[in-house]
């Protein structure tokens, strides 16, 4: 008796139709998703990693910021290295650009210091102890921060003391003689100016304005009047 000769299957050969055959059974979706895997294995490239190219350089990385965060206004030292140890440069490649940087000029918390100063008192009308805090904030040294706040000219610090009390008379043009005082020797206080200078600008200008009388009553504990907390408003 001949054996029956039956067709070979068509898969015979390539395995992937065998595959297919193999789980002709499964559910259609289990089908598709095992199909997209095997696709996806045969058509994605390995990493090209010459393509990616060499790692960054960080002394490259590290001058660059630099360039970038000194475009447009000067900053401290302190600052500039804050922000090179954020963004993942390492101290000392960040600390031998520092010094570079400091040997061209490109860096110098003396001239920073005295921009500083000039901006913030035309500026805001902050006086010296309030100017001392914040280049303290920004990291430049209290040597370098007394020979440039000893630099401000006092009369330049009574006119801008002045200017603020003239800002802020509307302000408080409805209140008492008293209440008046206090609020704007307390905004003075907070800009840093000291209590003698504070009441005398103040009693000067609410005089000038005309606004009640020279009666001030009780002005309260100094802490009112500026305190030593937050200097600027």
């Amino acid at each position: 008796m001949q054996p029956e000769q039956r067709p070979a299957p068509d898969w015979v050969g390539d395995v992937t139709a065998g595959v297919d055959a193999w789980t002709a059974s499964a559910p259609p979706t289990e089908v598709a998703s095992q199909r997209r895997a095997r696709g996806a294995r045969r058509s994605a490239p390995p990493p090209d990693t010459a393509a990616l190219g060499p790692d960054a350089d960080p002394e490259q990385v590290a001058r660059t910021i630099l360039l970038d965060q000194l475009t447009g206004r000067a900053r401290s030292r302190h600052e500039l290295a804050e922000r090179l140890a954020r963004k993942g440069v390492p101290d000392d490649v960040g600390s031998r650009l520092l010094d570079r940087f400091e040997e061209v000029g490109l860096v110098d918390d003396e001239a920073f210091a005295r921009a500083w100063v000039d901006q913030r008192q035309s500026g805001k009308g902050l006086a010296r102890r309030a100017l001392a805090q914040e280049l303290r904030r920004k990291g430049v040294d209290d040597e370098v921060a007394r020979e440039v706040l000893d630099e401000v000219d006092p009369e330049a610090e009574h006119d801008a003391a002045r200017r603020l009390v003239q800002r802020r008379l509307r302000s408080v043009a409805r209140l008492d003689r008293a209440t008046a005082t206090r609020r704007l020797v307390a905004m003075l206080g907070r800009k840093g100016h000291p209590p003698g200078v504070a009441f005398a600008v103040v009693r000067e200008e609410l005089d000038a304005a005309g606004h009640g009388s020279d009666e001030v009553g009780d002005l309260g504990d100094t802490d009112d009047l500026g305190g030593t907390g937050d200097l600027v408003d």
